[in-house]
């Protein structure tokens, strides 16, 4: 697997992260164990995780399992080169609704607990799972809502956090800050503040970016390759309708649309239509649809890094089989104008 350098830091990353959000939940520990072991083997050594995490579905009773599992795998392994990366949840979540909002006192608490629960000593990257103003991701009719909005209140809330992260990384306790479900103006404002004032710079941003959801390509892509912020590009396989295993609006017992049906937004009536149209592709140029919509994400003008999960080892390794497939030219056209075509499908 081929490794790079993650944006302005000296962290050396695999092509692909291993998404780990049903750790506890669909996954059992052992077969979550067995996935880590397969990515490791593989030359995977990039990890994302979440305190709130595992889904399918969240429940407070369940929150950090899934950085418990990953632990006690840590413990029996050791490995030098892992990356990990993990969450602060904040207010919001089915998790922990009404819980507060992310401050430097509840990122404190957090990032101890994670690293406890990781069986760690520092954390690589510590991402915000998505900011305290409120976020227009997740479908959320991908609309801008100003009365969530305070510029005074974010720039207070911002220059906390950022003061916060400087102080943790001092004390050895986090290595990067980083954001999740950002926007551009959230991540130019980061940024500002971060060069002006001399605090820690945000390394990265995780937000949802695949065949079907192409929002980053506009602004966002801008930002990121003019300021060197890799995208960590999450459901590469919108929840895995590119795997074709969905078509004809089925639902596979087990599955993730066994637990939420619409998949958060994502099952509509135009997504069938355009995924017959991406399997078309994937069949012309005999690629399998799952190499195609994982290694496309590689071929993108800013750099990303695709956020590969599986509910079992098997589907694990069908992804990592396609790690050396090629995207041609033509492919990424016939891609392109489909798009064209079928924007915005949720």
């Amino acid at each position: 697997m081929r490794k790079t350098k993650l944006g302005h830091s000296d962290l050396m990353v695999s092509d692909y992260c291993l998404g780990t959000m049903t750790y506890g939940t669909q996954t059992s520990e052992h077969d979550a164990h067995r996935q880590l072991d397969m990515a490791m083997d593989a030359g995977i050594n990039f990890l994302d995780a979440a305190e709130m995490y595992p889904v399918n579905p969240v429940r407070l009773e369940t929150a950090g399992r899934t950085e418990e599992i990953i632990g006690t795998w840590i413990a029996a392994h050791r490995p030098r080169d892992m990356v990990i990366a993990t969450k602060i949840t904040g207010a919001g979540s089915n998790a922990v609704q009404g819980g507060p909002p992310i401050s430097a006192d509840r990122m404190r608490e957090a990032v101890e607990g994670s690293l406890r629960r990781l069986q760690v000593e520092c954390i690589d990257i510590y991402q915000l799972h998505w900011p305290n103003r409120g976020s227009y991701h997740f479908r959320k009719a991908w609309a801008f809502d100003p009365s969530t909005q305070s510029r005074a209140e974010t720039i207070r809330h911002m220059r906390e956090i950022l003061t916060c992260a400087q102080e943790l990384i001092v004390e050895g306790k986090i290595r990067h800050i980083a954001l999740s479900n950002e926007s551009a103006w959230g991540l130019a404002t980061w940024l500002h503040l971060a060069e002006t004032e001399g605090l820690p710079r945000m390394l990265s941003v995780q937000n949802e970016y695949s065949l079907l959801c192409r929002n980053f390509d506009l602004d966002m892509a801008e930002a990121c390759w003019n300021e060197n912020v890799p995208l960590l590009a999450f459901s590469p396989l919108a929840a895995g309708i590119l795997t074709g295993k969905y078509a004809g609006n089925v639902i596979p017992d087990g599955s993730r649309r066994s637990y939420t049906p619409d998949l958060g937004g994502r099952i509509t009536g135009r997504v069938f239509e355009a995924v017959s149209g991406y399997l078309a592709i994937a069949h012309e140029f005999g690629i399998d649809p799952v190499h195609m919509a994982v290694q496309w994400t590689l071929t993108r003008p800013t750099p990303t890094l695709p956020i590969i999960g599986a509910t079992t080892p098997d589907q694990l390794a069908h992804i990592i089989a396609g790690s050396t497939v090629s995207i041609p030219d033509d492919m990424k056209s016939a891609i392109d104008q489909l798009n064209r075509a079928m924007p915005m499908v949720f």
